[in-house]
């Protein structure tokens, strides 16, 4: 390598911690715009609701109004019903009330002070809420998994980029809640590692109007809590600190659960939740491994791709790795992917919801630190694997869309 081009890849060695996250995203957005403009430029399939079959959308509508994007459309022009809808059974029907209101309000609220489209809205809101959760997570790795940073230097900005590179990090620019719960999840979560308990009340309320996702928040704060009382000898945990541990534990719970009470209330429909979820479930259940059922319908190679995965997870948590993150970013790992496959449904989506267990993307960086050439070597197979999966994805789920699918999966 010449001296000119080893001076040319020092320069963002020399930038800001800001600057290279952002550098980072903003070069993982250009490649991951390039395979959508590809996946709609070459589209098959039909379309979702009542778009005319066998044409090409127009690029806003692909971008901010396709699957999940159509329901925050409805839910930010036209709010929630007032009752559930039924069909001729009886039995409740797919409707808004399973898709959380706090995205489509900020799409609304974008739209109403910017005048722009819905769906130009919606893709701005995502970009840029994702973008800070970037520079967050950063933060947080920095400053919660330091035995993890130090064993594998350079950890923060490789974990953002692997999350960057996820397989369904597409999202991120699209009409989904993805970028919203992870900036949100990350911000409560860096605030309980620096003990601002009462400043992460803000963050966890909101997390529990964007996605069901909160209630393993309160794991994170009961495993906090436990750890400084424990260390109590040593590091004091004085009375208001206790209050607000408590007081962080009760708001994480009840946000957990607010969203689903607040539609039965206003539908006057107990179970009403439940029940639009299971307009997506047809014959599975909605109760503690019900979605596990499909299992049993799948061809051989995809169950077995399904309990693989599992055993992977599995697997990246019991590593000595995972054992070098700090406490709270371990607890929301192992006790977000017991979470999902509790309550989650063997979906496509799945993909997409574990792009919420970040700290396991500092988990397989740190599974090879030495020499600093072979780890090098194995973060750029990884990232390499990730693009390619993520090509993959797009390919299936954005680009060909056939007339006879149900759109959106909460």
């Amino acid at each position: 390598m010449s001296a000119f081009a080893q001076r040319v890849r020092r320069i963002p060695l020399a930038w800001p911690w800001w600057m290279q996250v952002l550098a980072v995203f903003a070069a993982t957005r250009v490649f991951t715009t390039v395979v959508l403009l590809l996946a709609w430029r070459t589209q098959v399939g039909g379309a979702p609701h009542s778009w005319p079959h066998h044409t090409r959308p127009p690029l806003a509508v692909f971008l901010g109004r396709w699957w999940d994007g159509w329901w925050y459309q409805q839910i930010a022009t036209g709010g929630y019903p007032s009752t559930l809808p039924t069909g001729p059974g009886g039995a409740v029907e797919r409707n808004a009330w399973a898709f959380f209101p706090l995205y489509p309000m900020l799409v609304r609220a974008v739209t109403a002070v910017t005048g722009i489209g819905g769906e130009a809205a919606a893709v701005t809101v995502s970009v840029l809420l994702a973008g800070g959760a970037m520079l967050v997570l950063y933060r947080l790795v920095e400053v919660g998994a330091p035995r993890a940073v130090a064993a594998r230097p350079g950890l923060p900005l490789a974990t953002v980029t692997l999350v960057a590179v996820y397989p369904t990090s597409p999202v991120l620019q699209l009409a989904y809640t993805e970028s919203l719960a992870l900036l949100l999840l990350a911000t409560s979560l860096l605030l309980v590692v620096r003990r601002r308990y009462w400043w992460a009340m803000i963050p966890v309320v909101a997390l529990g109007f964007t996605r069901a996702v909160t209630l393993p928040m309160a794991l994170v704060v009961v495993v906090h809590g436990a750890i400084r009382c424990r260390g109590r000898r040593t590091s004091p945990l004085p009375r208001r600190d206790l209050v607000a541990l408590v007081g962080l534990t009760a708001v994480a719970c009840v946000s957990g659960v607010a969203w689903p009470v607040i539609g039965d209330w206003v539908t006057k429909a107990p179970d009403g939740y439940l029940m639009t979820q299971e307009a997506w479930r047809v014959h599975r259940g909605v109760g503690p491994f019900d979605g596990w059922a499909r299992l049993a319908t799948m061809p051989w190679w995809l169950a077995v791709l399904v309990l693989g995965t599992l055993a992977t997870l599995i697997a990246l948590l019991a590593s000595r790795s995972a054992r070098r993150l700090g406490p709270e970013l371990y607890a929301w790992s192992a006790g977000y992917v017991l979470y999902l496959v509790v309550v989650s449904d063997l979906i496509t989506s799945l993909l997409r919801f574990l792009m919420l267990a970040f700290p396991l993307g500092a988990v397989t960086v740190g599974l090879v630190t030495t020499p600093p050439r072979r780890a090098g070597r194995w973060f750029a197979l990884v990232v390499v694997c990730s693009l390619v999966l993520q090509v993959a994805w797009v390919w299936v789920i954005w680009r060909d869309l056939p007339a006879s699918h149900h759109v959106g999966a909460p």
